[in-house]
Formats: C-alpha cells, sequence, structure tokens
C-alpha cells in the first residue's frame, strides 16, 4: 500500500506502507524520571500511547501491529512495578481498547500467561473473542512474552503431535508459534535509543527491517512513526538475494 502525503505543499511523498510493524516500546520509565514523576505514570502514559499508535496505524494502512508491552524477564523487576504492571494491563483491556473496538481492531495476546491472575486470564478470553472477526487493524499485543519460550512452546507442541524428525522444517516451526496467522514483521522499532531486540519476535525478525529511535515510548508519535515509515523504503530488502 502507498500513503501520500505534502510537504512544504509542494513535494509529494509516497511512501509504501509495511503491512506489520512492531514495536519495542522502551522508555516510560526514563520518560517519567525526565520529569520527576513517579515511574507508574511513565506506564501509565506508554500504555495511552498504545491507541494513538494503533490509531495512526489504520490511518496509514498498516494491517498488524505487534507490540512489546511486557516480557517474560519483567517479572523479576520490584513486585510493585510488577503488581502495577499487572493492574494497568487489566485497566488498559476494560478501557483504552473500547475505542479501538469501535474502529474495527482485532485484539490478541501473545505469551506465556500461566502466571496471570485468573480475572486477567478471563479479560482476555473476552476481548479476544469480541474482536476476532474485526478486521481495520489486527494489535498483537506481546504481555508476558519471551521468543526463546515461545521457540520451546513451538517444539512441545510439535513432538505431542508425534511428528517424525524428518519432517520438521520451518514452516511447521513457524505454524506452531503463538500466532501462526500473522505475517512476519515487515519493520521493527524500538524506541528509547537502546540497539537490541531483547528477546522480541526472534523467529519471525530474520528478515524484519530494523529502526532505532532516541524519542521515549510516551512521546512517540505519528510523525516518529512516518520518520521510521520513511526509512523503511529506503531500504532495498533481498531476502539473502543478490
Amino acid at each position: 500500500m502507498f500513503f501520500s502525503r505534502k510537504k512544504n505543499k509542494e513535494e509529494v511523498i509516497n511512501l509504501k506502507i509495511p503491512q506489520h510493524v512492531a514495536i519495542i516500546m522502551d522508555g516510560n520509565a526514563r520518560w517519567a524520571k525526565q520529569k520527576n514523576l513517579p515511574i507508574k505514570i511513565g506506564h501509565k502514559a506508554g500504555s495511552e500511547n498504545v491507541r494513538k499508535i494503533s490509531e495512526n496505524c489504520i490511518e496509514l494502512g498498516v494491517k498488524f501491529l505487534t507490540i512489546y508491552a511486557f516480557s517474560s524477564e519483567n517479572w523479576d523487576r520490584p513486585q510493585e512495578e510488577v503488581n502495577y504492571l499487572m493492574n494497568l494491563l487489566e485497566e488498559y483491556l476494560e478501557k483504552e481498547t473500547k475505542p479501538l473496538i469501535e474502529q474495527g481492531v482485532k485484539i490478541l495476546i501473545s505469551g506465556n500467561l500461566q502466571k496471570l491472575a485468573d480475572s486477567t486470564k478471563k479479560k482476555i478470553i473476552e476481548i479476544e473473542e469480541i474482536t476476532k472477526d474485526n478486521k481495520a487493524l489486527t494489535l498483537n499485543v506481546a504481555f508476558s512474552y519471551g521468543s526463546r519460550q515461545e521457540l520451546v512452546d513451538a517444539v512441545k507442541k510439535i513432538t505431542e503431535q508425534k511428528i517424525p524428525a524428518k519432517e520438521i522444517n520451518e514452516e511447521l516451526i513457524s505454524k506452531n508459534l503463538y500466532h501462526p496467522e500473522i505475517p512476519d514483521p515487515d519493520l521493527l522499532i524500538r524506541t528509547a535509543g537502546d540497539l537490541r531486540v531483547s528477546n522480541f519476535l526472534l523467529w519471525q525478525i530474520a528478515y524484519s527491517e530494523l529502526y532505532f529511535t532516541e524519542t521515549y515510548w510516551p512521546d512517540f508519535d505519528k510523525k516518529n512513526l512516518l520518520i521510521a515509515i520513511q526509512s523503511f523504503n529506503k531500504r532495498e530488502r533481498k531476502y539473502g538475494k543478490r
């Protein structure tokens, strides 16, 4: 898909919009500290920004958005912060998703959810069921997610099916990931300046274009998203070919 906009009322820029954008939403705590605010306010601002960027993706024509909301390693953070993030997830599912649902967003949660409270699990099931037929955008929230754990879980599924080793290939592994119906990301964005992927979609980003920005996640807006997509447009994707 191509998106056109005017620059300085004269120059027209044609952007090829990536089908699937994945974002490592980093910098909530640093954003809060910079403003002398409690860390939980940074997480709250970051949560609210998910809706804004989702709406931007709908406007631009992005069809899949995967966000890294809470990693499997984040369970080792201070218990008070973890508890707040758990409550924030429930609040997000209860309130922040309503305007997205009205706009036709399909919501999925990816991760090992065994540690979540039963009430949270129930809300996840409900919202996935309510939004399952929505088409405007698929918002895939990676929560309690770790890519290595996802691969371990995929291997367990395959062994449970008693599939002979000689029949195991890349396609079979892909089919046993958390949400195999979602295409691999075209563009992976990480905010807040760190230059690593932190155990996020390791299998799926084999040929994704990577974009890093110093901007903290709560400040990441449509302008920043367009800059990332402009950078994506400058890349030549060869997939290992000449």
